[in-house]
C-alpha cells in the first residue's frame, strides 16, 4: 500500500492563525493603553522572550532574564505604547522606571487571570539563534587542494619560439 505525500499548506494557515491571535493582544492592550485603563479585574500577564529580534530590554534585566521574563501589566504601568506590531511599557524594577518594548511575535504567553484567558505561541527565535542558523547556513570554506589536484603552473617559455 504506498502512502500518500501529505498535502502542503502554502497558505501557511499556522502562521496567519498565530498573527491574528495576537491582533487580540494588541487590541487588549490598547483598551490598558486608553484613558479609562484595563477594566474591573482584568490584568495582564505577557510572557516573552527576552533575545527575539526587535525585543529592547535594559542590560540589567536581561542579565536576569537571559531567555525569558513575565511582566504583569494590573495597577502599575507607564507610557504604554501600542503599535501595529510591537508595543512599549514602562515598568518599575526595585524602584526604578524602566522601558520594555518588544514585537508581538516575541510573545510566548498572553494570560488574564481574572477570566482564566490564556494564549500561548510558539517561540520565536532568538537573537542567537537566528546568528547560528545563519552561519550554519553559510558554506565552508573550501580546504586548499592537496597532491596532484590542485592548479599546477606551466611555464610558457616551452612553447616560444627560440
Amino acid at each position: 500500500m504506498a502512502e500518500e505525500t501529505p498535502p502542503v499548506d502554502d497558505m501557511h494557515y499556522e502562521v496567519l492563525m498565530q498573527d491574528a491571535l495576537r491582533g487580540v493582544i494588541r487590541l487588549a492592550l490598547e483598551q490598558a493603553a486608553s484613558p479609562d485603563g484595563i477594566p474591573g479585574a482584568h490584568h495582564f500577564y505577557i510572557t516573552f522572550k527576552t533575545r527575539a529580534p526587535g525585543v529592547s530590554v535594559p542590560p540589567d534585566i536581561l542579565a536576569k532574564y537571559p531567555d525569558e521574563m513575565t511582566v504583569v501589566l494590573q495597577h502599575q504601568y507607564w507610557d504604554l505604547k501600542v503599535e501595529a506590531n510591537r508595543f512599549s511599557v514602562m515598568l518599575k524594577f526595585g524602584g526604578m522606571p524602566k522601558v520594555l518594548a518588544m514585537p508581538y511575535t516575541a510573545v510566548t504567553r498572553f494570560y488574564d487571570p481574572s477570566v482564566q484567558f490564556l494564549l500561548q505561541f510558539e517561540a520565536p527565535a532568538t537573537v542567537d539563534e537566528i546568528a547560528a542558523e545563519i552561519a550554519a547556513a553559510e558554506p565552508a570554506p573550501t580546504p586548499p587542494p592537496s597532491g596532484d589536484d590542485g592548479p599546477k603552473v606551466v611555464s610558457l617559455d616551452q612553447f616560444r619560439k627560440k
